[in-house]
């Protein structure tokens, strides 16, 4: 338990003492969340869709912690190159425990990004339905990451190339986050887009965001967070299994 709070917390004090990692990793959540919510919100309203940044936001969230939970697994490339990851792997301790504390650590990091982009939906104009459920929010915010994180942590323990990871990311991540409903309502999908909508992990996220947020869940609560928290352990196995595999 001391190795994986060691590593939380040095993935902790990695987020903090960088500010402009901080900033540009906001960047392109606040483009979806202004450009977007005031460029399309005119159009949504007219077609009856309500406001479209109460829809948005809880996406935009979402996509902020997906992008940094996921290229949280470029720590493990990063460290690999320079020689901590060997030091760390020889210790007389579980792999296991590693990949927990890497994993929560970057969860924690990709959940405060989730909670400063909440805040400045606040200031966009973003309302929840009743301000208590932020309280319920953040276990949910928290999941996603831990989902995520873990699944940059396996792809990350495979590769050796920091280009490669990145190419390979934002070829995995962008569909995973244009598919997962974050911008358009699920109503009236094709069976194509609905069947793929259904198998992206961060669909059921985005909605249950938007269930605990607004009190509407197009897949129901319950069943979005059994699926994420089934798919959490599935990839908490893997990425464990892929990082004890790891040669350095």
């Amino acid at each position: 338990m001391n190795v994986i709070y060691v590593l939380w917390l040095r993935q902790l004090k990695r987020y903090l003492r960088s500010r402009a990692r901080l900033i540009g990793s906001l960047g392109q959540p606040l483009l979806f969340l202004f450009a977007f919510g005031f460029g399309f919100g005119p159009m949504y309203a007219k077609a009856g869709g309500g406001n479209y940044m109460q829809f948005l936001a809880p996406g935009v969230i979402c996509m902020a912690i997906l992008f940094t939970a996921v290229f949280m697994g470029i720590e493990i490339i990063w460290d690999r190159q320079f020689g901590f990851l060997k030091e760390t792997l020889v210790a007389p301790v579980s792999r296991m425990n590693i990949m927990l504390g890497r994993t929560l650590g970057g969860a924690t990091v990709a959940t405060i990004q989730g909670v400063i982009v909440f805040l400045i939906a606040l200031l966009a104009g973003f309302r929840p339905e009743y301000w208590y459920s932020v309280v319920f929010a953040l276990p949910v915010m928290f999941l996603i990451a831990v989902l995520f994180t873990a699944f940059g942590t396996g792809v990350a323990s495979v590769m050796s190339d920091f280009h490669g990871f990145q190419l390979v990311m934002n070829f995995l991540v962008m569909p995973l986050f244009f598919l997962s409903g974050a911008l358009f309502p699920l109503n009236d999908l094709s069976k194509v887009i609905n069947a793929i909508v259904r198998i992206d992990p961060l669909t059921y996220g985005v909605d249950a965001l938007r269930g605990v947020f607004l009190g509407t869940s197009h897949l129901g609560l319950g069943p979005d967070i059994l699926v994420l928290s089934l798919v959490t352990v599935l990839f908490l196995i893997i990425g464990s299994h892929l990082f004890s595999k790891i040669e350095v």
